[in-house]
């Protein structure tokens, strides 16, 4: 089965230092020349979240020289945007610029690090580092999509119990089998119910 090519966007108005970058990735292990990676190239930054959505890259690769701080937020801005694994490479840096790359989730930020050699392990840096963060969100968005489900549960049974004088447990089992019965989730039932209760609230106090 033949892999599929990456597609890598190099954001770059130096066309001699975006051909560094593109050189790096020429000659993969092995030896074999081409046909593992796809180049777009961007000189300028106009329109630029546009563009990369028509590209539609695997990879963004960003080289900025010596940025402004407006340059750099407006990359760090693509970044949260773009959800792509990105490599940035600057010529300077300090503390507070790399702590605001790491929080727009700029997967690699390499100061001083525009070598040839060096780009085909920067760019598998950056794709392992994207694809862990990404697992990580992933799963902590999982447990707060939980934690909610767990917070309107006990509120439909709180609800339950005080409707029908029945017990926790009771009120549990009523959620659960009604949700069996209309083929729906417990959280998804409970949420209905919250609301309706909330409804029925309001229009009381409006009586």
């Amino acid at each position: 089965m033949t892999q599929r090519s990456l597609r890598i966007l190099i954001i770059d108005e130096n066309a001699a230092r975006a051909a560094i970058l593109e050189e790096g990735l020429r000659v993969v292990s092995g030896g074999e020349e081409g046909g593992t990676f796809l180049f777009n190239h961007i000189r300028d930054t106009a329109n630029l979240l546009a563009r990369i959505g028509a590209v539609d890259p695997d990879v963004i690769l960003i080289d900025l020289e010596n940025p402004s701080r407006d340059t750099l937020e407006q990359m760090f801005q693509v970044s949260r945007l773009a959800r792509r694994p990105i490599a940035m490479f600057v010529d300077k840096s300090d503390s507070a610029t790399v702590q605001a790359a790491i929080d727009a989730g700029v997967s690699a930020y390499v100061v001083d690090g525009l070598r040839k050699e060096r780009v085909r392990s920067i760019l598998d840096v950056t794709i392992s580092r994207f694809h862990a963060f990404d697992r990580l969100q992933s799963e902590l968005q999982q447990a707060k999509s939980a934690l909610e489900d767990r917070k309107i549960i006990e509120q439909a049974k709180a609800i339950l119990m005080q409707q029908r004088g029945c017990s926790e447990d009771d009120a549990y089992v009523l959620l659960r089998r009604t949700a069996m019965n209309q083929n729906r989730k417990i959280a998804e039932l409970a949420r209905s119910l919250v609301a309706a209760a909330a409804l029925l609230r309001a229009g009381g106090e409006h009586d």
